[in-house]
Formats: C-alpha cells, structure tokens, sequence
C-alpha cells in the first residue's frame, strides 16, 4: 500500500504544482472547483444521499453558488475579493464549531433523522470557503502563486510526516494514548508532533521562496502551525463522516489514497485559516 501510495503521489504532485504555479488565477480556481466538487459528490455519498439525481442538483447548486460570486465579484478594473474573503472568514469559523461536533461523537450519527440536513450544510461550510480561500491566496500579489503552493504544501508535508511518523514511533512518547482513538484510531500523538513540525518547516521554507521578509518569519511559522493543526482538524472530521457511514474511504478513485475528500479534507480546512492568517499579518 505504501508503495502504491508513493507512486500515486509522485504523478498527482508535478501536475498539481504546475498548475499552481503556470495556470492563472481564472484557470486554477476553475481547476480547484472541479477537484473540490469531485470531493463534495463523495461527501454527499458518505452522508448516504444516494439517489444519483439528487446529488447531482446538489452538487449543480454548489457549482451555481460559486458561479454566482465569481460573477458578483467583478469589478470595472477586474474583480473584487470581498466575497472570497468573507467565504473564508466564515469557513473559519465552521471550523472551529467543528471542534464541538468531533467532542460529540454520536451527533448526526442518524441518517434516519436530520443527520443529512446538518452534514450537507457542513459540506457546503467546508468546501465553498475553502475553494474562496484558494482563490483569494491565488489572487494575492506579490506572488500569490507560490503563497498557494506553500499553503498547500504544509498540508501536504504535515500528512506525509504524520503517516510516516506514527507509522515508525508511534507508542514511543506517549504509549498506547491515541489523539482521537473513537474517531481515528490509527493517528497518534507522535504522528502529530511529526506532522506539526514538517508543517511548520516547509510553511517557513515557502514563505521565503515567497519573499516572506525576516521579521514576518515568526508569524509565518505560527499561521503555518494554526494550519497544520486545522488540517488534522479537517481529517478528523472526514474520519468521523467514514466512521458514520461505515465505510474506510471516501472513494476509490486514486490507488493507494482512497477518493478525491480523502485527499482534500486537511485542504479544506487549512486553506481559509492560513489565507486570514495570511490577511491579518500582512506577509
């Protein structure tokens, strides 16, 4: 599976990269829409919508709100990035609560009740503000584009670090103690320390590829560690969405990975915190 694994992400990342870095602002978030619905549609399967017709004019909804502000946010000099702020702001926010869901683990567990309404709403929370966030990093000069690929990239390194690190010492600092053992049984302390810490590193290596400047490093290093922690916020919480459906992946679309949301869920929550960290330190 490792294996697998590794070569599955050796072809995925040089597309992804370069289309961060060579595509424009228009063409990646039309790129990143698609890759966000694709995970949206198994975020729908795993809160058991299972009528194709109806999550096919949920997720044309989904597609039409994003139509929607990108067609609000022009602008007689070109566009406006208020809505895509205020998106990211919001997904924030989302996923923060998020924390009292994970605390209550039977909540929504149901899908006999209201479960659906309450994971729906949770997807369009997840993905909108992220894809907003995405854009509005993308957008951001100087260099937006490689701020991009450093938000990215720190979730990317923290997921690796976090697999490769409780796979090798886990047990070993904190003994049988696990960081969520209801909703994730196999992540453990050390592979969060792991994580944080390549998260942390390649947020600063990419800030100064960025032009970060010497003083801004700290607060780089900080929005960096608040990201790599919301990413592990965002698999938990996908983890939890599996646990409820019964299912051990969210798709089957990339070996060695699982589906589209199995490798997005950190994404969709790093994104908006690292681009309001980005904002409000003015790095």
């Amino acid at each position: 599976m490792t294996r697998t694994r590794l070569l599955a992400a050796l072809i995925m990342a040089p597309v992804a990269i370069a289309a961060i870095l060579l595509l424009s602002t228009p063409w990646i978030v039309a790129l990143a829409a698609v890759v966000f619905l694709a995970g949206l549609w198994e975020w729908f399967e795993l809160a058991e919508i299972e009528d194709t017709l109806a999550r096919t004019v949920l997720l044309v909804a989904h597609l039409a709100l994003m139509v929607a502000i990108v067609w609000a946010s022009r602008s007689a000099s070109g566009y406006s990035y208020v809505l895509f702020q205020l998106a990211s702001v919001i997904g924030v926010v989302w996923w923060v609560l998020s924390l009292l869901w994970l605390r209550s683990y039977d909540f929504a567990s149901n899908h006999q009740t209201w479960a659906r309404f309450f994971k729906l709403a949770a997807g369009a929370a997840a993905v909108i503000p992220a894809w907003c966030a995405l854009a509005w990093i993308h957008a951001t000069e100087p260099n937006g584009h490689v701020w991009l690929f450093t938000a990215l990239a720190i979730v990317w390194a923290a997921d690796s670090a976090a697999y490769f690190s409780g796979r090798h010492f886990g047990g070993t600092l904190f003994g049988t103690r696990r960081l969520a053992p209801r909703v994730s049984p196999n992540k453990t302390f050390e592979g969060l320390a792991g994580g944080v810490l390549a998260g942390v590193l390649i947020g600063i290596c990419g800030s100064l590829l960025a032009g970060a400047k010497g003083d801004q490093v700290p607060l780089v290093a900080l929005v960096s560690l608040v990201a790599t922690l919301a990413s592990v916020v965002g698999d938990l919480f996908e983890s939890l969405l599996k646990r409820h459906a019964g299912v051990k992946d969210s798709g089957h679309l990339i070996p060695g990975h699982g589906g589209v949301l199995d490798r997005i869920d950190g994404v969709l929550a790093a994104l908006p915190v690292f681009a309001l960290g980005k904002a409000m330190f003015g790095f």
